[in-house]
C-alpha cells in the first residue's frame, strides 16, 4: 500500500476550509479578558482573549476597529463577536473580531464619561450658572423615594436642626424602569411651589441603582430649575451627572439636609456672641464719651468761658490794625505814582495821543507805497521772468529762450536774441 504524504500548506488549507464551512464558527460571541494588546500603526488591533482556563488569539482590522467607542487595554473585560478561522501561515486558529464592547458596567462608565464631557462642553457645569442656596429657607422641597433611609435621614436632620422650616415631599421612583421620568416629573412639579430650595437624591447603591441620576433628561431638568437644587445621591464616594449640574452637591442625604438649613443651636450661640460684642461695644463707647465729657468739664475754656472771647477779641484787633496799615501803605504808594506822572509830564490828552497815532500811520503808508513793485513798474521799469523765476543775471537764460516781461499794464513774451554781461 502506497503512503501519500501531503505538505503542511495543503493540510492547513484543508483545515481552514473546514473552519470556513462550519456555520457554528462563522459567527460566534465570546467574552473574556484582553491581554497582550497591540494597536498597529495601520489601525489594526492584535490581542489575546482569555478566561481562567483558556485563551485565543484575536485580530480586529482597522475597518472594524474604528467603530470601537473606547481604547482597549490589557485587563479589560470585553464582549466580542466575529468568526473563527485558521491562519494558514502558522496553522493556528484565531477569532477575527467584527465588534467589541465593554462587559457589564463598563458600558455604563463609558456612557457616563461621554455625557459628562458633552454637558461640560455645553457649560451646564459652569460655576456662573450655580444659584445661591438661601441661608434661612422657609420651605424645602424633597424629591426622593417616599420610603427608605434617605427620606428619614433628611426629615429628621431638618427637624433637629431647623424645626421652623416647612418640608414638602415630591415622591419619585429613584431606580429601575421609569425612574428618570419620575424624577423629571417631580422636578417640574416642584417649580409650581413657593420653595426656597430643593433636595433631590436617594441613598447609596450600585452604579446601576444610581443610574437614573446619570440620565441626560434628569441633568437638564436640574439645570433648568428656577429653584436652587442640592443633589444628594448615594454615598460620599458616589458621583453622578446630577452632582455636577446641581447648584450644590452633598455627599449624602443627611449632608444635603445639613447644607440646606442652619442649626438653631448654632444660631442661638451666634446671637449670644453678637449680644456680648454689642454690649461690649456700647460700654466702650459710653466709657470713651464719659472720659471726653470729664475732660471738657475740666478744660480751661469751660472753667473760664470769657477767656475764649478775650482771645478772639485780641485776634480781631490784630486783624483791624493790619488792614489799616495795609490800606495806608496802598494809598501812599498810589500818591507817589501820581506825583511821578505829573512831574515827568507823562500824562497826555486823548487828542494828542490820536494825533501821534495818525502821524505814525501816514509814515507807514508812505513806506509801503515806496516799496510797492507796481509803483516801480509805472515808472517805466519791468520784471523779466523765465519759467516763473525772476531773471537777475544774463547767465540765467540762453539764446532763443522765451521770457515773460511784466509791465505796468500788460505782459510780453520775448525771445532772447542776444546777451551782454554787465561789464560789456
Amino acid at each position: 500500500m502506497d503512503i501519500k504524504y501531503v505538505t503542511i500548506s495543503d493540510l492547513n488549507r484543508y483545515i481552514k476550509a473546514k473552519f470556513d464551512m462550519d456555520t457554528h464558527l462563522n459567527h460566534v460571541y465570546l467574552k473574556g479578558e484582553i491581554s497582550n494588546f497591540k494597536h498597529h500603526t495601520r489601525g489594526h488591533f492584535y490581542f489575546t482573549l482569555k478566561d481562567e482556563n483558556s485563551r485565543i488569539a484575536a485580530v480586529m482590522f482597522a475597518s472594524s476597529a474604528k467603530s470601537v467607542a473606547f481604547e482597549p487595554e490589557d485587563g479589560m473585560k470585553v464582549l466580542v463577536s466575529g468568526r473563527i478561522a485558521l491562519y494558514e501561515a502558522t496553522g493556528s486558529y484565531q477569532i477575527y473580531v467584527d465588534s467589541m464592547e465593554l462587559d457589564g458596567i463598563g458600558n455604563l462608565y463609558l456612557e457616563f464619561e461621554r455625557l459628562k464631557k458633552e454637558l461640560a462642553k455645553e457649560g451646564l457645569f459652569d460655576r456662573e450658572h450655580k444659584k445661591v442656596i438661601p441661608k434661612f429657607p422657609k420651605k424645602i422641597g424633597i424629591i426622593t423615594a417616599p420610603t427608605g433611609a434617605a427620606i428619614r435621614d433628611i426629615l429628621s436632620t431638618i427637624k433637629r436642626r431647623y424645626p421652623i422650616c416647612e418640608t414638602i415631599l415630591f415622591p419619585a421612583l429613584v431606580q429601575g424602569t421609569g425612574a428618570k421620568e419620575s424624577v423629571v416629573k417631580q422636578l417640574n412639579k416642584a417649580q409650581e411651589y413657593d420653595l426656597d430650595v430643593i433636595i433631590c437624591g436617594r441613598g447609596g447603591g450600585s452604579i446601576e441603582d444610581l443610574w437614573a441620576f446619570n440620565e441626560e433628561i434628569v441633568a437638564r431638568a436640574i439645570y433648568n430649575s428656577k429653584i436652587p437644587v442640592i443633589s444628594a445621591v448615594g454615598h460620599e464616594i458616589d458621583f453622578t451627572i446630577a452632582d455636577y449640574v446641581a447648584d450644590l452637591r452633598a455627599p449624602t442625604p443627611t449632608g444635603a439636609a445639613e447644607m440646606a438649613v442652619p442649626n438653631l443651636v448654632d444660631l442661638k450661640s451666634l446671637i449670644d456672641q453678637y449680644k456680648i460684642r454689642a454690649n461690649e461695644a456700647v460700654t466702650n463707647i459710653i466709657k470713651k464719651n464719659r472720659i471726653k465729657l470729664e475732660s471738657l468739664q475740666n478744660s480751661f475754656v469751660l472753667k473760664n468761658p470769657l477767656s475764649l472771647y478775650e482771645i478772639k477779641e485780641q485776634k480781631l484787633d490784630s486783624y483791624i490794625d493790619y488792614l489799616n496799615q495795609y490800606m495806608t501803605n496802598k494809598l501812599n504808594h498810589a500818591k507817589l505814582m501820581y506825583e511821578k506822572v505829573i512831574n515827568n509830564k507823562i500824562l497826555i490828552s486823548p487828542q494828542s495821543m490820536f494825533d501821534k497815532k495818525k502821524h505814525q500811520y501816514e509814515l507807514l503808508l508812505k513806506t509801503i507805497e515806496v516799496l510797492n513793485p507796481m509803483k516801480l513798474l509805472s515808472s517805466g521799469y519791468s520784471i523779466v521772468k523765465f519759467n516763473g523765476k525772476v531773471i537777475k543775471n544774463s547767465h540765467d537764460v540762453n539764446l532763443e529762450d522765451v521770457v515773460d516781461i511784466e509791465l505796468s499794464e500788460g505782459k510780453l513774451k520775448c525771445s532772447v536774441i542776444g546777451k551782454e554781461d554787465k561789464n560789456g
